[in-house]
């Protein structure tokens, strides 16, 4: 369930879909530890099973840091702060409320995949006490017993999305502000990664400010939600830039058809476009097998393109 990377930073799979699907990280320093991110309620044995397994009491975790409020990301925050009594937690500004009040993130969920789903999928989703939750802002410091973790503002998948830069591993925590990149799919030449626009705020210009942002600080390895730790950073970036411009394309040759058939297109296009990209990367994956692998984002993000078409 952990596994110990260097620098102190232990990956979780939180079980959420399948293995190795969706991941949260614990990053420990001179006995001290913060979360980035959290999976859903019923990631939480896990997420304990992780603080036990490296070496510290519920009482040494400082923060529960979540990228953004999506609930695959942050529906076990509230129930994992139950759990450690030290613990402040750490959201963008915009997302913040939603922690304490989580009732409109529930609803808005429910929307996309309906209420009985988001029940089976998420669980509970523990409000956290306001005086427990703190705003960050761009270009703030978090000292991790002394270990800075520098939070920067990244738009484009989501408004209420921050990153974390941390200067030892020289590596971004990027939620999902630099794509998605699942192990069933690397080769010899390494990963591949795709941009998600899951609904309902995919914003392409804003996405390509926040990667290249992201790439100026030279980062050595991305620690993605889904999933794990990629290396070969410059390369993922331009696979990344040249992938939104193919979905911006995509989206505005089929923006004149009405919404079912849009959506249909715009499923085959994705389809079509990363199969593309697969080939390209030498991906021994069948097509069926692999287009069963990315069901899930091929849905959401044709949902999120349709969303971004008709704002």
């Amino acid at each position: 369930m952990a596994t110990t990377a260097p620098f102190g930073i232990h990956v979780i799979d939180t079980g959420f879909h399948r293995p190795a699907f969706d991941a949260c990280y614990l990053v420990v320093e001179n006995g001290r530890g913060a979360f980035v991110d959290t999976g859903t309620t019923h990631s939480l044995p896990r997420l304990l099973a992780a603080v036990d397994a490296a070496g510290l009491q519920r009482a040494d975790v400082d923060w529960v840091i979540v990228t953004h409020v999506h609930l695959d990301h942050a529906g076990g925050a509230g129930a994992l702060m139950r759990e450690l009594p030290s613990a402040k937690l750490l959201a963008h500004p915009r997302g913040a409320r939603h922690m304490i009040e989580p009732l409109a993130l529930l609803n808005g969920a429910r929307a996309v995949y309906g209420a009985q789903e988001v029940t089976r999928a998420y669980g509970e989703v523990v409000p956290v006490p306001a005086e427990r939750v703190v705003n960050s802002h761009d270009g703030m410091i978090v000292e991790l017993a002394g270990r800075p973790l520098l939070l920067i503002d990244t738009p484009g998948h989501a408004r209420h999305h921050h990153c974390l830069w941390d200067e030892r591993s020289r590596g971004f925590f990027t939620g999902d502000t630099f794509g998605l990149s699942y192990r069933e799919f690397d080769t010899a030449q390494g990963p591949w990664l795709l941009p998600t626009t899951t609904p309902v705020q995919f914003e392409p210009d804003a996405l390509k400010q926040s990667v290249r942002r992201m790439l100026g600080f030279h980062p050595e390895r991305l620690y993605l939600t889904h999933y794990g730790c990629v290396e070969n950073v410059p390369r993922l970036g331009e696979m990344m830039l040249a992938q939104v411009d193919e979905i911006v394309a995509l989206g505005e040759r089929l923006r004149p058809l009405p919404a079912p058939a849009r959506h249909a297109a715009l499923m085959t296009g994705l389809a079509d476009l990363y199969w593309a990209r697969l080939q390209q990367l030498g991906s021994t994956v069948p097509r069926d097998d692999a287009m069963a692998l990315l069901a899930m984002d091929l849905e959401l993000n044709a949902q999120g393109i349709g969303i971004w078409l008709d704002r």
